[in-house]
């Protein structure tokens, strides 16, 4: 999936299907970052990032931590936050 997947989702009227997309794009930009980490710490990564990977790393685990008070909240008001699930 891509950002641009989640398109429909961001601008329905509904808060479920908006919170959706939030939840997706959060998750799609927290893998891409820790496949980047990944490369960096391994050094296989094709440029030199200006910031460090512990800023990185810790830019991910809030990304994450965000990603689980989605899941939660889902779970409460009975959203499914996976592509393909149904309201």
């Amino acid at each position: 999936m891509r950002l641009s997947d989640t398109i429909d989702l961001m601008n329905s009227p509904d808060y479920r299907d908006r919170m959706k997309a939030e939840y997706l794009q959060t998750k799609i930009r927290r893998d891409a970052l820790h496949e980047m980490c990944v490369k960096y710490e391994a050094g296989t990564l094709k440029f030199e990032p200006t910031c460090s990977l512990d800023l990185l790393k810790k830019q991910e685990t809030i990304m994450s931590q965000y990603l689980y008070l989605l899941e939660i909240r889902a779970s409460l008001e009975g959203i499914c936050l996976e592509e393909g699930d149904e309201k």
